[in-house]
């Protein structure tokens, strides 16, 4: 049977990449930083240049009060609409060499493309065909691409992640023959693709703290302490993986999360305001969907000015909604129940048992039906005026509190400024 031949190629420092890119700066001469000093000292630094992290020996994850004092720093203000914008470019890009069905979208900044098909058609081994998709994305982007390749996903990515992002010109191959001399001596074992702490502490408390033991243990050891997936580690350290990139992943089950992380310390009743805010917004993006809820769930984190720590419960609801009032009486109830009187630094509220609204649904005996398809229409209508108008055309007059988050929050992507 032919080899297959995969590749994963990632955008180094994407964030801070874009930004040199637009000012015409080298990512490898310039300190830049992609990091909003105007929130707070302790705001997250999203990217770096490989200036900054070879010369300076800043970490993938910092704040910027963790920073050193670098001559000539260049503080980035996050723009996740541009990076969106290039990531989808960069997408389209990949779609000229590869079909559809070939190519898996990892994250913003990173992607699989199964090469086997292209390689006779481009008249070209792996090799040549990955510098010709680095050099367009140079090119046309100003971007370096790195890549890894091999027989399978997970080779290729650690390819990409132990060599081809290490040094020029930023692409390797790995091949089953590598698995003895490369796979097996990457060390801490957490620096694998997939063998998080979690794992690797397991893995430990067995005896097992390199892949190359990893490879040589026992397959019935690792699937009495593991289940199937300890079966999946022993074929991944012998370099074997069977994921078929043209077969893409649908979950059995779905859910919807929205959180946030807050800019200061939140009273509970201040919080309180905000979880509503955050229940409001997963309303709209279930009527979106035509979906409603039959459980939800609420994380509160407490700051660390009140000793951390937090509460995560949820509750089954006795008919699935989309009421904005129904789901946030469930939540408040999760709320006053468990919450204590420390001060506010997250919010996550989630709605799981999502269930289509077409579908068959069990009817509360106390509910008017034709109240509650009313109340529906009323809010589709409101989130019709939001969609065309923006989404601060239609607020609750709690959102002119001070506490209130949400008008701010419509102005960004992801938590960043647009």
């Amino acid at each position: 049977m032919k080899q297959e031949i995969y590749a994963v190629i990632d955008l180094k420092s994407f964030y801070a990449s874009c930004e040199c890119a637009a000012r015409g700066l080298d990512i490898f001469k310039t300190p830049l930083v992609v990091a909003d000093k105007s929130r707070s000292v302790n705001s997250i630094v999203m990217s770096a240049t490989p200036f900054l992290k070879a010369n300076y020996r800043i970490p993938n994850v910092c704040r910027i009060n963790d920073l050193p004092d670098v001559p000539g720093m260049i503080y980035a203000k996050p723009r996740m609409s541009y990076y969106l914008e290039m990531s989808a470019k960069i997408v389209s890009l990949f779609l000229n060499y590869v079909a559809e069905e070939d190519l898996h979208v990892y994250s913003i900044d990173e992607s699989f493309l199964r090469l086997t098909p292209y390689l006779k058609l481009n008249n070209c081994d792996a090799d040549t065909l990955v510098s010709r998709i680095q050099e367009d994305i140079k090119e046309q982007f100003g971007l370096t691409a790195t890549a890894g390749m091999g027989p399978n996903m997970f080779l290729a990515k650690t390819c990409l992640d132990n060599e081809g992002k290490k040094r020029p010109p930023y692409r390797a191959y790995w091949g089953m023959e590598d698995v003895p001399t490369k796979l097996w001596k990457i060390a801490p074992i957490t620096d694998v693709w997939g063998i998080a702490g979690g794992i690797s502490r397991r893995l430990s408390r067995m005896g097992i703290r390199s892949m190359e033991s990893l490879a040589k243990a026992s397959p019935y050891a690792l699937q009495k302490e593991f289940g199937v997936i300890g079966l999946e580690l022993h074929d991944l350290s012998n370099g074997i993986d069977n994921t078929d990139i043209t077969k893409k992943y649908i979950p059995k089950e779905v859910s919807l999360s929205q959180g946030q992380v807050l800019m200061k310390d939140y009273t509970v009743e201040g919080a309180r305001i905000v979880v509503k805010e955050v229940v409001d917004e997963l309303c709209i993006r279930l009527r979106s969907a035509d979906m409603r809820t039959g459980l939800v769930s609420l994380f509160i984190g407490y700051s660390s000015s009140s000793g951390g720590g937090g509460l995560h419960h949820q509750s089954a609801l006795n008919v699935a909604t989309d009421d904005n009032e129904i789901l946030f009486d469930a939540v408040n109830r999760i709320y006053d129940r468990y919450i204590e009187n420390h001060y506010i630094r997250n919010i996550v509220v989630s709605f799981g048992k999502l269930t289509s609204y077409e579908g068959d649904h069990q009817q509360s005996l106390l509910d008017d039906e034709e109240e509650l398809l009313e109340k529906r229409n009323l809010r589709k209508a409101m989130d019709h005026i939001s969609e065309l108008y923006g989404r601060n055309a239609v607020l609750r007059a709690s959102s002119l509190l001070d506490d209130s988050t949400v008008i701010r929050r419509h102005g960004l992507i992801g938590g960043h400024n647009a």
